[in-house]
C-alpha cells in the first residue's frame, strides 16, 4: 500500500518547544473514529479483523483513519527509545514528611502511618445507627474491634450476607468474580482471636480488602476478568502485595469483578457481569478495576487493590466517587500481578478516603524483590498529615486548552475546586502548554497493545479465541496488528514525553487535570452477552489518564462533587516521580470540608 501510504509527522527537538501559556503549539484533540459496537455488531467487526481477505485492509484503514500512521508509523523521531520508564530516585525535598526506615515490616509501615494522620474523634457505634449512610474508614473498623463493640467475625458476616443479596437481586452488582464464603470466615475468627488476646497485629487487621481479579490472591484463581486464563496460568500463591497485606492482618475478602483483561475503560464483562456504580446501577463503574471502585464506593470494603495500566484505578474511582491512587512505577512490587503491560502498568489503591489509601499504601510499598528492574531503592516518605504547618508555596501547572476538553459540568467543578484550594492555602496555578497529548495517547496505545499481544501470543496459539468475550476479541485483534517499528517509535516518543514533562516539573509541583471527561454512562443492554467497543466514550473517559502510566508518574484522584444527574466528579493531581507524599498533601487539602 505504499502508494496510500499516509504522510508522517517530524518532530521538532524539544529543545525548541515553547511550553509557556502563549505558546504556538496546537493542541490536538483526540479524533477517534470508531462506531460503538456492541451485539451483533462486535462479532461482525471481529470476523472481518480475523479475515484473511479483509483483516489487513481494515486494520490499514484503522491506522490511517486514527492518525497512528501519521503520528507514530511513518514519523521522524530523532530520541532515543526508553523502553521502561525506570526513574532513578531523586530527594524531592518534599515538605511536611518523614522518613520511614526501608527495613521496617508492612504492618511497622501501617503503624507509622497511622502515626502521620489527625485525631478523629471516638464515635461509637451508636453515632451512626440513624445517620445517611456513611463508609467505615479502616481506623472505624480498628477502633470498634479494639472497643469490643463488634468483631472481625461479625462484619465478616455481615459482608458475606450483603455481597450475596447485591448478587442476587434482579439487577446484580457484579462486585466479585470470586470470594469464598468459608475462607473469609477463617481469617476473620483468627483476627477476632488476636483482638481478644488484645494483640491485633496493625490497624488493618480484621479490616475487609478486595482485590481485583489481576493480583493472585490464594485460595483464588487469577482469571484476569477472562474465562481460560487461570487454566493456562495456575495462581501458585499471593503477589507480594496481597501477601504483605495479609501479614498486616487484613481479612481478603475475595477477586472484584474487572474488564476481560483490563481492554476498555467501561468495566463490562460479559462472562461475570458488569460491576455496576452504586450511584446509579443502570451506569459503568468504569474500568478496569471496576469491581474495586464498586465494592468500595458501596462500603462494604474501605479500601481495595486495582492495577492501574491506563487509569485503570483512576478512572472507576473517579466514576464511583473514590480515592485511586497510582504510585510511581517501580514504587510497588508487581510480582504475582498477571503480565499483560509490564512497562504501563502499576498496582494502585481504590479507598473511601485518602487517609485509607495512605494506611493502604504505606503496607504494600516498600523495597522491591531483587529479580525486578530497578535503580537505586528509592527512599520512601510519608506525608505528615496531622501536621499544624499546611504545605505552601505549592505551585498547580494547568494547560487550559486540555483542562476544558471535558463536558461543561465537570470544568466546571473542577476549576472551582482548584480555586478554592488555591484561596484556601494560598497556592499558585501556573500556565503550561503541553504539546503533543494525542500523539502521546496513540503511543501509550501501540505500547499497551503490543506488550499485551505479546504476553498473550502463545496462548492464542494454543486456544485460538473462541473464549474471549467478543469485546475483548476485537481490542486483542487490534493489539496484535501493531509491528515492531511502530513499537520502537512509541518507545522514542515515551523518551520525547518524558523530557517534555520533566520541563513542566521543572515550573510546578504538580499537574492538575479533571480525572475523567465525561461522567459515567449508561450500560447498554447489547453490551451484556458480548461485551462492548465504544472507543469514543473510552477515550473521553481515558482523556488524562496516559501520562501516569506512560511515563510512570504517581498520580491520584479525589472526589470533588457531581454533576446534575447525581454522579461524581474527579480531580486529577499528577506528580514528579517518587513525589507520593506531597500528591497525598494535596488530597488531603481537597478532601478537607472548606466551610
Amino acid at each position: 500500500m505504499g502508494l496510500l501510504r499516509a504522510a508522517g509527522v517530524v518532530y521538532k527537538p524539544v529543545e525548541q518547544l515553547d511550553l509557556g501559556p502563549d505558546s504556538n503549539e496546537i493542541y490536538v484533540e483526540a479524533d477517534i473514529k470508531a462506531p460503538r459496537m456492541g451485539g451483533l455488531l462486535a462479532k461482525i467487526f471481529a470476523w472481518i479483523l480475523e479475515s484473511r481477505i479483509f483483516g489487513a485492509l481494515a486494520f490499514y484503514i484503522l491506522k490511517r483513519l486514527n492518525r497512528v500512521h501519521k503520528f507514530i508509523s511513518n514519523a521522524t523521531v530523532e530520541e532515543p527509545p526508553m523502553f521502561v520508564p525506570l526513574h532513578p530516585y531523586v530527594d524531592l525535598d518534599e515538605q511536611e514528611v518523614i522518613e520511614i526506615d526501608s527495613d521496617a515490616s508492612p504492618a511497622e509501615r501501617v503503624q507509622q502511618a497511622m502515626n502521620c494522620l489527625p485525631l478523629t474523634s471516638e464515635n461509637s457505634l451508636d453515632a451512626f445507627k440513624f445517620s445517611c449512610f456513611r463508609r467505615w474508614t479502616i481506623a472505624d473498623y480498628s477502633r470498634a474491634y479494639r472497643n469490643g463493640e463488634i468483631t472481625p467475625l461479625k462484619v465478616a458476616e455481615r459482608f458475606i450476607y450483603a455481597v450475596h443479596e447485591s448478587s442476587s437481586r434482579p439487577l446484580s452488582i457484579a462486585f466479585f468474580i470470586n470470594y469464598d464464603a468459608e475462607d473469609i470466615l477463617r481469617q476473620a475468627t483468627e483476627s477476632t482471636l488476636r483482638y481478644e488476646r488484645g494483640a491485633p497485629i496493625s490497624a488493618l487487621d480484621g479490616v475487609p480488602i478486595a482485590v481485583k481479579d489481576e493480583i493472585d490472591c490464594s485460595p483464588y484463581p487469577t482469571t484476569g476478568g477472562t474465562k481460560w486464563l487461570h487454566k493456562v496460568r495456575p495462581c501458585t500463591g499471593d503477589a507480594c502485595c496481597v501477601a504483605r497485606l495479609r501479614s498486616c492482618g487484613a481479612i481478603l475478602v475475595g477477586k472484584t469483578n474487572m474488564h476481560e483483561l483490563g481492554a476498555t475503560p467501561s468495566g463490562i464483562n460479559p462472562h461475570y457481569g458488569p460491576p455496576r456504580n452504586p450511584y446509579d446501577p443502570s451506569r459503568i463503574s468504569g474500568g478496569s478495576s471496576s469491581g474495586s471502585a464498586a465494592v468500595v464506593c458501596a462500603g462494604l470494603c474501605p479500601a481495595a487493590l486495582g492495577v492501574d495500566g491506563g487509569g485503570s484505578v483512576r478512572m472507576p474511582a473517579s466514576l464511583s466517587g473514590v480515592v485511586g491512587f497510582k504510585p510511581t512505577f517501580g514504587r510497588i512490587p508487581h510480582s504475582g500481578v498477571l503480565p499483560l503491560n509490564w512497562t504501563v502498568g502499576m498496582v494502585g489503591v481504590l479507598a473511601g478516603t485518602l487517609e485509607d489509601a495512605f494506611i493502604v499504601y504505606a503496607a504494600i510499598s516498600g523495597h522491591l524483590p531483587s529479580h525486578e528492574p530497578t535503580t537505586l531503592p528509592p527512599k520512601i516518605h510519608f506525608p505528615l498529615l496531622n501536621s499544624t504547618n499546611p504545605i505552601s508555596n505549592i505551585k498547580l501547572a494547568i494547560y487550559g486548552e486540555w483542562f476544558n476538553d471535558c463536558n461543561e459540568e465537570i470544568r466546571l467543578c473542577c476549576s472551582n475546586a482548584v480555586q478554592l484550594l488555591c484561596e484556601r492555602y494560598n497556592w499558585k496555578t501556573v500556565e503550561v502548554t503541553i504539546p503533543e497529548l494525542e500523539v502521546m495517547r496513540l503511543a501509550h496505545y501501540v505500547t499497551i497493545g503490543s506488550e499485551c499481544s505479546t504476553a498473550l501470543s502463545s496462548h492464542l496459539e494454543n486456544l485460538g479465541r473462541s473464549e474471549f468475550g467478543w469485546d475483548a476479541r476485537v481490542v486483542v485483534d487490534i493489539y496484535g496488528a501493531f509491528n515492531s517499528n511502530e513499537y520502537i517509535k512509541a518507545q522514542k516518543l515515551r523518551y520525547r514525553h518524558m523530557q517534555i514533562h520533566n520541563k513542566i516539573f521543572a515550573k510546578a509541583d504538580v499537574i492538575v487535570t479533571p480525572t475523567t471527561g465525561m461522567t459515567a454512562y449508561s450500560i447498554s443492554k447489547n453490551a451484556l452477552k458480548t461485551g462492548e467497543l465504544d472507543y469514543v466514550n473510552g477515550g473521553t473517559i481515558i482523556r488524562y489518564q496516559i501520562a501516569g502510566n506512560f511515563l510512570g508518574l504517581p498520580a491520584i484522584t479525589v472526589p470533588v462533587g457531581y454533576d446534575k444527574a447525581g454522579l461524581p466528579i474527579g480531580l486529577q493531581f499528577i506528580g514528579k516521580p517518587w513525589s507520593e507524599p506531597t500528591l497525598m498533601h494535596l488530597a488531603f487539602a481537597m478532601q478537607v470540608p472548606t466551610v
